[in-house]
């Protein structure tokens, strides 16, 4: 039996019927229109295809100040990160409450909203709280600053998605469970990324593999920071590297439209959500989950688990120690399982990594496999 939905148990759709899509479309072109920026477009498509189940809509303040506070909905369903729309003051002043607004993209619409909500929220705190900081400097602190004053909250009616890259890849939490169900996996694990996956990840996943019955590469393809490498970069190198490393009828590759907050520990509950929605049952949480700089703590993404009742999250986490190539060994190895040297483990941090990149040299068959190395270095040379 696969695993439920998270909240009601039922996965959200938010998209409209063919024989109401004509007339809401209609309409929409009447109505005053909101035009969304990179991250609330990823987040209507989420939304609108059950990702963000058992959300039906941008959140009011009462939600958003209990998912800042208390990193659950008012209901107690766990939630982590505010799903939020902006506005500015003078568009936002106008609207009246039960008003409906077009929400567009380059001026097509894509959702109507129904306005319940208007509010004002204190950055300082929301920051303090979600990011553990309010520094600007931060990327996710960085984006709540510059959003616009106000927020409108309300359900919304979904007229089409936004367009996404890597339509043959961009599977819904209902393709997914499908895809699952066909291929007979009742345990899935799935692995978190907005980078490549190199030799440290490779293990991970296949450590997992080994007490599952399926793996789901979910790569982010949304707003990422400007020096994160591009997702169509990325998706070449998880091709790459699941044709020639990777059982193909153990393993799924889709995307996940999702932007990044980089909000470490609250991000690392957040997409474990999101993954039970898509139909798993195990998440693999490892070294920094989604974090930026020294914001966080190495384990804080895996501690944060131990907050939440196992059951109202409803995902199993699966804790990794960082990895590295262990020359003593010959294998890739942590802490855990290998008793070398500081000096015999093979690891390159994410500077190196682009630095090298930049001068065009080949990175080593320890840190990620020989295909991988060469589509980065191309890449690099072409960018």
């Amino acid at each position: 039996m696969s695993i439920t939905p998270h909240g009601n148990g039922e996965l959200v759709d938010l998209r409209v019927g063919a024989g109401e899509r004509r007339a809401l479309a209609e309409s929409a072109r009447a109505l005053r229109a909101l035009e969304l920026d990179a991250r609330e477009r990823t987040d209507l498509e989420l939304l609108a295809v059950g990702g963000f189940t058992p959300l039906r809509g941008f959140m009011g303040e009462k939600e958003c100040r209990s998912v800042v506070r208390e990193m659950h909905l008012p209901g107690g369903v766990p939630w982590t990160i505010p799903v939020t729309l902006s506005a500015d003051r003078a568009f936002a002043d106008s609207l009246r409450a039960g008003e409906s607004i077009a929400l567009t993209s380059g001026g097509t619409p894509l959702a109507v909203l129904e306005v319940q909500d208007k509010y004002v929220v204190d950055r300082g705190e929301e920051g303090r709280a979600v990011y553990r900081t309010d520094d600007a400097a931060h990327p996710g602190v960085a984006a709540m600053q510059s959003a616009r004053e106000v927020r409108l909250g309300g359900p919304v009616r979904v007229l089409e998605l936004p367009r996404g890259e890597f339509s043959e890849h961009r599977l819904e939490p209902a393709q997914t469970r499908a895809e699952f169900a066909k291929r007979g996996w009742k345990t899935i694990v799935a692995f978190q990324t907005r980078n490549p996956i190199h030799r440290a990840h490779e293990y991970l996943t296949k450590c997992a593999l080994e007490v599952v019955d399926g793996l789901l590469i979910h790569p982010i393809v949304g707003e990422t920071k400007g020096d994160d490498i591009p997702a169509d970069v990325r998706m070449r190198c998880y091709r790459a590297l699941l044709d020639g490393y990777y059982p193909a009828q153990r393993v799924l590759l889709s995307v996940l439209p999702a932007s990044m907050r980089y909000a470490g520990p609250r991000e690392a509950i957040f997409h474990a959500i999101m993954r039970r929605n898509y139909g798993c049952t195990h998440f693999i949480v490892g070294r920094d989950h989604a974090g930026v700089g020294s914001y966080y703590g190495t384990h804080d993404g895996q501690k944060i688990f131990d907050e939440f009742d196992p059951k109202a999250l409803g995902i199993t986490p699966l804790k990794f120690e960082n990895s590295f190539w262990c020359k003593k060994s010959g294998c890739m190895a942590t802490d855990k399982t290998t008793n070398s040297a500081p000096s015999e483990r093979v690891f390159l941090s994410g500077t190196k990594v682009r630095e090298m990149l930049v001068l065009g040299e080949a990175l080593p068959v320890e840190f990620t496999r020989p295909e991988v190395a060469r589509i980065l270095v191309e890449a690099m040379r072409k960018g």
